[in-house]
């Protein structure tokens, strides 16, 4: 028997808020998927971003991890491209 998917919220900046014209995705993924598939899905979704992928850093609950992290149930993500600004 095969486990649920669990659910994460991802929050999007920059280039990938720009891309999905909304501020959070809610997604779904099997037990054990690590942090890279969200930004990997999110590319396959939008492939305009593909020039953000070896850039992009990433966090689960509001501290930077290794891109092989897996996530848990109900973590919040985020997907952070390099920015500019003064």
């Amino acid at each position: 028997m095969s486990e649920p998917p669990i659910s994460v919220t991802v929050k999007l900046f920059a280039a990938y808020q720009e891309a999905y014209g909304v501020p959070e995705l809610v997604l779904e993924f099997p037990p054990g998927t690590p942090v890279v598939a969200v930004r990997d899905r999110l590319i396959a979704e939008h492939p305009e971003l593909d020039c953000w992928r070896d850039i992009t850093r990433f966090g689960i609950n509001l501290d930077f991890v290794d891109p092989q992290t897996p996530l848990q149930p109900g973590d919040e993500v985020v997907l952070i491209p390099p920015v500019s600004g003064g």
